[in-house]
């Protein structure tokens, strides 16, 4: 005969529940399917072995006479009770184990399913309730499935199932089933009670999660991050401090020969990382946060947080960056718009002309354009580079160039 504990032994092992809640779980299954049968649960034993999960049914009542059962939940006659061991006497307490005839094949179905939901449910809980509290911190992941938005991955760890989305994974990257990386926890959840947990490589918290793990002075706390501002898969800048004077942060982050920064760098696929010694001093944190470029001056409104940076003509380009992104991290790092000029004017020595003499050759709306951005003259504009002029007005690189070579041809003629 099937016993109970055959019948369930599939939620014997259940994994991601603890002992305790399953065996609380497993009796409030049965005490419900008891009462249904019974009306009541009152004289029933539910024993459940903790460390196998087998379980076993039992149904007490006293041994009465024959003739004198009053409450047939609690009372069975001395006839019924020898049917069952033929050892028992009137007063005595009668065992009754029970079987899952005594329930019927759908009862015993129906409460298959409620514990199977309740189990579900349970690990649900727990899924959340391990993610909850680790927003930001590293994980290994294993590529399960690709799809068109996003990548589910495995828990190296767990094997718990997280999420991965498009727009977190650094431009060019390709995964295959199975493969292994490191992810950055952003985001946990409960949709439609099922714990979603969101992963990222692009989120700033990567970053600094990497470069814990290679720099240990980071872990123990003498070395702070103090900002980290990123171009997923093309530049970031991590501002650094010290709390230790005999340390030094860059250099501790960089490592002997750059073999720390290095380790981060080919983990994010080749992401240009500057490390830069953070300062409450704002002007020289921001000729810092232009690295590499060497700044001539700084023109700072504190206020605005507007700052004019010089340049010698060999650093405007570096100060930039390929496609602005030097300039436009150099921004994010420090709170400040950060605006180009160069330092060693070509046309010093020639007297500046005012833009409207050029009203002639260049079309009206550009020069009010011009204007709007404070080049009044034509020293103005050629003072500013080319991705500068297209970055602060609304004019095309090609008009611009064009401009550009009707004021340089003034100031040759002159």
């Amino acid at each position: 005969m099937l016993n109970l504990a055959e019948i369930f032994s599939e939620f014997k092992n259940t994994k991601g529940i603890d002992r305790p809640t399953f065996v609380r779980v497993l009796e409030d299954v049965f005490r419900t399917l008891i009462k249904k049968k019974y009306g009541s649960d009152e004289n029933f034993n539910i024993i459940v072995n903790a460390s196998t999960g087998d379980l076993e049914l039992w149904r007490i009542r006293e041994v009465v006479p024959d003739g004198e059962v009053g409450d047939e939940l609690s009372q069975i006659s001395i006839s019924d009770a020898l049917e069952i061991d033929q050892d028992y006497e009137i007063g005595d307490e009668c065992y009754e184990r029970l079987y899952p005839e005594h329930f019927g094949r759908r009862a015993i179905q129906a409460a298959r399913q409620t514990l199977r939901t309740k189990i579900l449910d349970l690990q649900k809980d727990e899924i959340y309730k391990r993610y909850v509290d680790r927003i930001g911190d590293l994980v290994v992941c294993e590529v399960n499935q690709i799809l068109r938005k996003e990548i589910l991955v495995f828990d190296d760890a767990t094997g718990d199932e997280l999420i991965l989305p498009r727009t977190d994974v650094i431009r060019g990257e390709r995964f295959d089933p199975g493969q292994l990386f490191k992810a950055v926890i952003t985001k946990v959840e409960l949709k439609n009670n099922t714990p979603r947990i969101y992963v990222s490589r692009t989120h700033e918290s990567f970053l600094g999660k990497l470069m814990e793990q290679e720099v240990p002075e980071i872990e123990d706390g003498i070395i702070v991050i103090k900002k980290i501002v990123r171009i997923p898969g093309e530049r970031a800048k991590v501002a650094v401090e010290s709390l230790d004077d005999r340390i030094d942060a860059v250099g501790s982050c960089v490592g002997m020969k750059g073999s720390r920064i290095h380790a981060v760098v080919r983990e994010l696929r080749n992401e240009n990382i500057d490390v830069v010694q953070y300062t409450t001093n704002e002007r020289l944190f921001l000729e810092r946060s232009l690295t590499p470029a060497k700044v001539e001056s700084i023109e700072m409104d504190t206020e605005k947080k507007v700052a004019d940076v010089y340049l010698n003509q060999d650093q405007v380009s570096l100060a930039i960056g390929k496609g602005g992104t030097n300039i436009r991290l150099a921004s994010r790092l420090t709170g400040y718009e950060i605006n180009v000029y160069r330092a060693d004017q070509v046309y010093e020595e020639v007297e500046d002309i005012d833009l409207e003499e050029f009203a002639d050759e260049i079309d009206g709306w550009i020069l009010d354009e011009l204007k709007r951005i404070g080049c009044d003259t034509a020293r103005n504009v050629l003072d500013l580079s080319v991705e500068e002029l297209v970055r602060r007005t609304d004019l095309e690189e090609e008009t611009i160039l064009a401009v550009r070579d009707i004021l340089q041809k003034e100031f040759e003629t002159e």
